[in-house]
Parts: structure tokens; sequence; C-alpha cells
């Protein structure tokens, strides 16, 4: 697992090349991000049981069938798991969000996800659009934290979307 700054320094070192001027305005944009990505962070961590509980309402209040007998969150067990679900994708965006780094995602969550889900028969479009509604809502908490510029916040449940879809979304 590496951050923005060790991923940097990692493919200069292997290129044997100083920093140079696309180098150093990565660092000073990572540092510059970096109280309001510790805030983020924060109010994620205050907040994060409200937060899959909220988007897991919002999800199935947007796709109702599946809570319905037959659905894939039908059962108080699949339900559980979902929200289960949602909240690991919670806390690994988390982790990214702060490492400003998609790595973590990488190893720890979207290393055969996909294929694990398309063997349990678990629909990918319903917990993509789940990582969506998350993100959203923590853009909502970063915003009421007196974070001006949430746009960091999109490249974690981004990244994750975009590589649990089949087809860009």
């Amino acid at each position: 697992m590496r951050d923005a700054v060790t991923s940097l320094i990692k493919n200069y070192d292997v290129a044997g090349r100083y920093f140079d001027r696309i180098a150093i305005d990565d660092l000073k944009s990572y540092f510059e991000s970096g109280t309001a990505r510790i805030q983020a962070a924060a109010a994620v961590n205050a907040n994060a049981a409200a937060i899959v509980k909220q988007a897991g309402s919002a999800l199935f209040d947007e796709l109702p069938e599946l809570i319905r007998p037959g659905g894939n969150a039908y059962t108080t067990r699949r339900y559980a798991a979902c929200l289960r679900d949602m909240d690991y994708y919670l806390r690994y965006a988390t982790y990214a969000l702060v490492a400003g780094n998609m790595d973590v995602l990488n190893e720890r969550v979207l290393q055969g996800l996909r294929e694990t889900y398309n063997s349990l028969s678990v629909p990918i479009g319903p917990t993509v659009r789940g990582i969506q509604i998350m993100k959203d809502i923590v853009k909502e908490q970063a915003a009421a934290a007196g974070i001006a510029n949430t746009s960091f916040i999109d490249e974690p449940f981004d990244h994750l979307t975009r590589e649990l879809s089949e087809t860009d979304i």
C-alpha cells in the first residue's frame, strides 16, 4: 500500500530522474489538500454508520426490487451483507482519500471482486450505484464540515465504480 508521495518517489527513482515541474506540482497539490483530506476522513469516521444506512436506504428506495422476494438483498442476512459491503467500500475509499492514491483499493478491494460477485450472482450495477450514493453523501458531509472544494472526494469512489463496472458509467 502506497500513498501519493511514495508512489511519485518510486516512479522517479525507477527512472533515475530528479523531480521535474510536474512532480513538484503534484506534491504541492497533495500537501495543499492534506488538511481537507483529513477533515473529510474525520467526517466519514464520525458518521460512517449513518452514511452507510442513508446510502442503503436511498439505494433500496431507488431499486426496491433488491429487497423484494427474489431480490439480492431479500432476507435479513443478505440485506446485512449488502450494508456490510457498503461499509467496507466506504472504509477503503477513506483510506485511499487520505493517501491520495488508489493502490489500497486495487490491492485490498478490487482484486477479484467482480469475479466473486459474478460467481455469487451479486448484481454489480446496484453495487456501483450504492458506491456513488455514498460518494454524494460524503461530499455533503465534507461540505457541512466546512470543506469548500470537495472534488478530491470523487477520486476513490469513481475509481471503485469504474473498476467494478463492465461499462463506463
